[in-house]
């Protein structure tokens, strides 16, 4: 029998801010799950909270590696990045890696994926998550059920034939979703992840007004959305990183931010 959900954990709402009268005219009572990272802590499992716990005290007695964080205790933001892998992601790589950062890449497959297996090899090798953009960025909402599942579906079938793993996260485009779109993550074991920090780094290539607009809108628990596929993005990201850290962030991956729950498919993580 399903445990019983609190009310911190999760809202049934109608729409997300951006499209909340679209589906409130055609659905009426069409609803979904969502929830903050910090209620999905809070709500974990007592058994997954003790695993974490034992994780970490075997980690502080070195007795396993102590590179996992605990966010419950820490100030962390997570850095996402959409619509990738490009030209600029072995850059961003070499990036992350001097920094000691590890991110999660909601990623595309037209022409990105599909073009570019080495670099979803890298971005996996290096620790970083992989996560589930759609095949080609079509908006789930606007679509048949079937043709939102073939999307979803075929990137998580071509990242797992690249790398045996499979995607647990999706990033709607837009991030529009609804209750059949919730229905179908469900279904194929994706949970959704909206985000809370956006540069709109598809309308500008200045990196500084990049980096402006991701540190005045970051807070703890906050996930940050960038795209990597953007000529100003990847030289903001150095100067984004110091500044959080000066500000004492610890920059983590979605899965990270959520520990010790795990991601649930079918809900919408919203900060």
């Amino acid at each position: 029998m399903p445990k019983p959900m609190s009310a911190a954990r999760r809202t049934s709402i109608a729409g997300l801010l951006t499209a909340t009268s679209l589906v409130l005219a055609l659905s009426g009572c069409a609803t979904y799950d969502v929830t903050a990272p910090a209620d999905a802590r809070a709500d974990a499992p007592a058994a997954e909270v003790k695993k974490k716990d034992t994780a970490d005290a075997k980690a502080k007695d070195g007795k396993a590696p102590g590179n996992d964080v605990d966010c419950r205790k820490a100030k962390c933001v997570a850095l996402t990045f959409d619509a990738g892998p490009s030209e600029n992601t072995n850059r961003l790589l070499d990036i992350l890696k001097e920094e000691k950062v590890h991110a999660t890449f909601f990623m595309l497959g037209e022409n990105h994926v599909d073009k570019r297996p080495a670099e979803v090899k890298r971005i996996d090798a290096e620790g970083h998550e992989l996560a589930n953009h759609t095949w080609s960025h079509q908006i789930l909402t606007d679509i048949s059920p079937a043709a939102a599942k073939r999307e979803m579906s075929r990137l998580q079938e071509a990242v797992h034939k690249i790398t045996g793993k499979t995607p647990k996260l999706m990033r709607p485009p837009q991030g529009r979703t609804d209750e059949s779109v919730s229905k179908i993550s469900k279904d194929l074991g994706l949970a959704q992840v909206l985000w809370s920090v956006t540069a709109k780094d598809y309308q500008t290539n200045d990196s500084a007004l990049i980096t402006k607009r991701v540190l005045e809108q970051t807070e703890r628990d906050g996930i940050i959305l960038l795209h990597d596929i953007y000529k100003g993005t990847v030289p903001a990201v150095p100067g984004i990183l110091k500044e959080l850290k000066k500000r004492g962030y610890t920059v983590v991956t979605v899965s990270q931010l959520l520990s010790p729950a795990k991601p649930e498919p079918g809900m919408v993580y919203r900060p």
